[in-house]
């Protein structure tokens, strides 16, 4: 089978993502309306079973049209190389295609010929794709030992053979793995380790029984204090946005503007209602934490959290949590992601607090292939890495 490939509107885009609920929420339509500062385009693959043999592109704007089924979609985000009309194209979580065919090139070759067409110097992805998975045993285990450095010199409770295909063979296609200069797992681009709490086929009374005795106890200590957790709306971003700029201060990372929470809210809730939430914790009068949650399909994931240092006695954060996650789940949602986690085991790194904090809910760590690159031009390739990297 060959695929050609064409720009889609933003309804195809839309209905093929919806037909398929494993879709990232990088990787809808509106995500590209989130992201001011890059252009974005959806394209989708087209069975070309008629035309067996033959180039799986055309050439020319927007690919060859007419015929076929679309089996295939991706959200591409274009950057522009200071001072010249050149781009990164950027594929976050994505496409979304069939990553466990038998011909990866048949995808991925018209897709290259498409963005060369676009003036695209270099081409990153995030493929969809799990590794690896460490159940809350193994991780806990791995966490206390003080031999363990690292998640991924850890035993994995269960791999998948087939993602050690698909990066066997996206190298002998050419393509290499993002480079990631801290270590740590958390890359320039997205996560390659995140934290997720599986939740089909099990009741909310079995999913509170996995969390660990710490999470539980907090549980009832937010209950018996009083803590309220509401869904709030657009009004209420600023409150949020309070507590952010705190956090951030707290945590030693660099906030995002306020408008970028404005714009990604006005997007994503005109493509769908339900695609962002947000959260408040209020005790006696006062909002201690709020988080934004994000839902594709039959897939949640936690977004962005926020605090303050106040109170911190009555556990407003897993107050906050266990509201989303028991949403999540009267939702039908299969899994409730936590995003992020770090790779270091090391104890005196600031991020093994955050990994503890979400394997408190026994989920499980997963690891994907990480984000992969394709210099369309070595040269131009090369000296977008240098700037970014003096950034």
């Amino acid at each position: 089978m060959s695929y050609r490939l064409r720009t889609i509107t933003r309804e195809e885009h839309l209905d093929f993502v919806r037909a398929r609920p494993s879709a990232s929420h990088m990787q809808v339509p509106s995500w590209g309306d989130v992201k001011p500062d890059w252009r974005a385009e959806s394209v989708g693959w087209f069975e070309d079973g008629d035309h067996a043999g033959e180039a799986a592109y055309t050439g020319g704007p927007g690919g060859a049209r007419g015929g076929g089924r679309m089996v295939g979609a991706g959200l591409v985000l274009y950057r522009p190389l200071p001072r010249i009309k050149r781009y990164l194209a950027y594929l976050p979580e994505g496409p979304v295609i069939d990553w466990y065919g038998a011909d990866l090139a048949a995808w991925l070759t018209p897709m290259l010929a498409h963005l060369t067409s676009r003036r695209a110097f270099s081409v990153k992805m995030g493929p969809p794709v799990v590794a690896r998975r460490w159940d809350a045993d193994a991780l806990k285990a791995a966490v206390a030992d003080p031999a363990a450095h690292r998640l991924r010199d850890v035993t994995a409770t269960t791999t998948d053979p087939r993602a050690l295909r698909v990066a066997d063979r996206l190298r002998e296609l050419g393509w290499r793995r993002g480079e990631d200069p801290a270590g740590d797992g958390f890359a320039a681009g997205q996560p390659r380790y995140v934290f997720q709490v599986p939740l089909e086929g099990r009741s909310l009374a079995e999913i509170q029984q996995g969390f660990n005795q710490q999470w539980r106890r907090n549980i009832k200590k937010a209950e018996k204090a009083g803590v309220k957790v509401v869904r709030g709306g657009y009004d209420d971003l600023p409150a949020f946005y309070t507590l952010y700029r705190e956090t951030a201060e707290r945590d030693r990372f660099l906030p995002r503007p306020l408008p970028y929470f404005e714009r990604m809210w006005t997007a994503l809730t005109a493509e769908d209602p339900d695609r962002m939430r947000l959260y408040l914790a209020h005790h006696d009068g006062e909002i201690l934490s709020a988080a934004t949650m994000l839902t594709v399909g039959d897939h949640v994931w936690y977004s962005y959290g926020a605090s303050t240092s106040r109170r911190r006695e009555v556990q407003p954060n897993n107050a906050v949590q266990w509201r989303m996650l028991s949403d999540a789940h009267a939702d039908g949602a299969r899994v409730y992601d936590l995003r992020g986690i770090t790779d270091t085991l090391d104890e005196g790194n600031h991020l093994l607090g955050l990994l503890r904090f979400k394997a408190g809910t026994g989920g499980e760590a997963a690891e994907y292939l990480g984000e992969w690159d394709f210099p369309l031009n070595k040269l131009l390739h090369r000296a977008f890495q240098l700037y970014m990297g003096r950034r």
